[in-house]
């Protein structure tokens, strides 16, 4: 099972719970080409082809583009992608859990890299800022799908 760094200056954990089912969450966040429709962070998409292991996608958030690879894929639980983006490697875990009529998510996330070692507590709120974000806008938009 692929984990993050733990040892990355940059590391952060969040959850949410989601009031829908597990295939609408699911659909949503692994639709890459839709997530500018939802998640307002991120610009843009490249085109996605079908999401395997090692399948890699291009986005852009925050005016930093990124090229992304699937790393761990277990469909309905958990996909882990990372790369490296502007001289930070980023590895990325998203668990999915049904719990009675909701879905907890988890995501954890670690940043590292000379620019991380830079300024390494400003990315690390950055980065909470970012995830916060995305489940925040992930939720909203799977409740309102159900």
């Amino acid at each position: 099972m692929v984990t993050i760094d733990e040892t990355a200056p940059a590391v952060v954990r969040l959850s949410t719970r989601i009031e829908a089912p597990l295939d609408t969450v699911w659909a949503l966040h692994t639709d890459i080409e839709a997530w500018p429709t939802w998640n307002a962070d991120i610009e843009q998409t490249g085109p996605v082809g079908p999401l395997g292991l090692g399948s890699s996608f291009s986005w852009r958030t925050h005016g930093l583009d990124i090229t992304s690879t699937v790393v761990e894929l277990i469909p309905g639980e958990r996909i882990v992608w990372g790369g490296p983006a502007a001289g930070i490697t980023g590895i990325h875990v998203w668990t999915f859990e049904q719990s009675g009529d909701h879905v907890i998510v988890r995501t954890e996330e670690s940043w590292s890299g000379a620019p991380v070692e830079a300024a390494a507590e400003d990315l690390r709120t950055a980065l909470h800022a970012s995830l916060e974000s995305w489940l925040g806008q992930l939720k909203s938009r799977s409740e309102q799908s159900a």
